[in-house]
């Protein structure tokens, strides 16, 4: 794989990236479960870092980092249904939405890792995807959790 190719890739993780800090923003901003605010400012922040760390890989292969969020339809739904259903003002289908939007960003960090990347790149793109899975994981946990307290009122 050419530095051009893996420069595209890391910068398909820098747009996804960027929509996620923007989605977990978003959620964190509307929000009324004070644990859920504080929990999504996290994973804004888990994003942030994560575009700081693959613009710095970008940089350092010679090429120039994404300046914006992505084009990518899928991504593009899966943020649009996010902030769609924090106009709802329901928590409920706020981490619903958001456990989508991390099916999508779970989608991308597996198809750079099907790549033949170089093994710094590699292990970069692998500890994020690691903690993708783990919000992932995480939202899904308060989701479920949400649903059960929902059903039992």
């Amino acid at each position: 794989m050419d530095n051009k190719e893996i420069v595209a890739t890391l910068n398909t993780l820098v747009e996804t990236s960027r929509d996620g800090d923007k989605g977990f923003s978003a959620c964190a901003a509307d929000a009324k479960d004070a644990s859920l605010k504080a929990y999504f400012t996290i994973c804004a922040t888990r994003c942030r870092t994560s575009v700081n760390a693959m613009e710095s890989k970008v940089r350092e292969l010679g090429g120039v980092a994404e300046t914006s969020g992505t084009v990518a339809a899928g991504v593009q739904r899966a943020w649009l249904g996010l902030r769609t259903s924090i106009t709802s003002n329901d928590d409920l289908v706020v981490l619903e939405e958001c456990e989508r939007a991390e099916d999508v960003a779970k989608a991308a960090y597996s198809a750079a890792l099907a790549k033949d990347l170089p093994a710094t790149v590699r292990e970069l793109v692998q500890q994020q995807y690691d903690g993708v899975k783990a919000n992932h994981n995480h939202v899904r946990g308060l989701r479920d959790a949400r649903k059960l307290a929902t059903a039992g009122t």
